[in-house]
């Protein structure tokens, strides 16, 4: 069997997550994959995946090959779109996840500007506030808070930001304002879940001392758009990028408390950032579809929050 092809049946069993799925995708029986797979991995000597019966990841190895087939198999259909148009034609799949909330008000607008310039690029959007492995996921861009400690992702910041604490002024009127980050423990909190770690450790920096507070939230939800809605419902106080609400708090739907303190959900020593940033994957070779994409991505964020 051809390098091309083992090439594009590893990225097969690394997006559909396992060798079944992909034999499915690519017409062949499971025995098939297992085997190619195999003579793969004997034909370098490597380990390429770590399996187990219902999960697969990949090794150090394997990271390296996957980038490199995705780089080899995105520049072979570049060329294929260019012998036969003779034009270097943008097209292809372009498949991004973001937070529900800058997902909706920044990026889905964003997106169909992009799709009306190069309606042969085909884009899935997909919402969600939990952190990805990109090696393994499949996605071509990340936009995420902060950024994912990995030497292997380009970080690239859309628009700086920072953590705010906020509630409608329908709940401050009736349970009163906090004053000092102690007073969170009479308050009603509303606390995010992500890859099933509850945020509810806080953290708070003045001019004269770092505060953690561990809050006893009344309600979770691992969607940060549920959370800033049941701030605007008057159910509790929420720790929220400034750039999910502004607009609320420019139209005095939220109103913003303990102003004085720098707030985040850990301890780092940058607490007061939450710069919102685009993450890809350091390649050689970046399809143009995704290029033109990202530098669209930033001039228009550049542009919205200018």
């Amino acid at each position: 069997m051809d390098k091309f092809s083992d090439m594009t049946l590893f990225v097969s069993i690394v997006k559909n997550h396992g060798l079944a799925a992909a034999g499915r995708e690519l017409g062949l029986s499971p025995a098939t994959v297992t085997a190619r797979l195999q003579s793969l991995e004997d034909r370098y000597g490597v380990k390429l995946l770590n399996r187990s019966t219902r999960h697969i990841s990949l090794t150090d190895s394997g990271a390296m090959y996957h980038q490199a087939c995705l780089e080899i198999i995105d520049s072979v259909k570049e060329t294929e779109n260019l012998l036969q148009t003779g034009v270097k034609e943008v097209r292809g799949t372009l498949k991004i996840s973001a937070p529900r909330d800058i997902g909706k008000q920044y990026i889905s607008p964003i997106l169909a500007e992009f799709s009306q310039l190069y309606p042969d690029v085909i884009p899935y959007l997909y919402l969600n506030d939990n952190l990805s492995n990109l090696a393994e996921s499949g996605l071509d861009i990340v936009i995420r808070y902060g950024e994912l400690a990995d030497s292997n992702l380009i970080s690239r910041k859309l628009a700086s930001s920072r953590r705010v604490l906020c509630a409608s002024p329908e709940y401050l009127a009736n349970k009163g304002t906090p004053i000092t980050p102690q007073d969170l423990s009479q308050h009603d909190c509303l606390a995010m879940v992500r890859s099933n770690e509850e945020l509810k450790t806080w953290h708070f920096q003045d001019e004269q001392q770092h505060n953690v507070i561990t809050v006893v939230p009344k309600r979770f939800s691992d969607d940060g758009e549920v959370i800033r809605q049941w701030a605007l419902d008057g159910a509790g106080i929420a720790l929220k990028s400034i750039l999910d609400v502004q607009e609320d708090i420019k139209q005095q739907r939220l109103v913003t408390v303990l102003n004085g303190y720098m707030k985040n959900f850990n301890a780092s020593t940058s607490m007061a950032r939450a710069d919102l940033n685009a993450i890809y994957l350091s390649r050689q070779y970046q399809p143009k579809r995704l290029r033109l994409f990202i530098d669209f991505l930033i001039e228009r964020f550049a542009q919205k929050l200018s």
